[in-house]
């Protein structure tokens, strides 16, 4: 079976790009989604390039699952506990007191 990591990243640089267009769009939901989406590709590809397996939708979990083989800065843990505290008030409105993703 082949390795897949090059997909994953390039599909992670896509995402990349969504998010970029959509924060610079006023659409924060797509964007906040978009960038959890690339950066979770991103490791996971990066998981895949050492020839490892990796689960889960949360990043600070899937870096430190990383962790163990590479050193990861403190500053990606930092990064990606931000980003893990948007995912689900950018895609579901029982993330908030009030409204839809897209009003807050």
């Amino acid at each position: 079976m082949p390795n897949r990591a090059k997909d994953w990243l390039k599909q992670a640089e896509q995402n990349l790009a969504q998010a970029i267009d959509s924060a610079a769009a006023g659409r924060h939901d797509w964007a906040c989604l978009a960038a959890h989406q690339a950066a979770e590709m991103a490791v996971k590809g990066l998981h895949l390039s050492r020839g490892q397996d990796a689960w889960g939708h949360m990043i600070r979990g899937l870096l430190e699952a990383l962790s163990d083989t590479i050193p990861v800065a403190d500053e990606l843990f930092d990064a990606a506990r931000g980003l893990d505290l948007h995912y689900i008030p950018a895609r579901y409105p029982n993330g908030h007191l009030s409204g839809a993703p897209a009003d807050n």
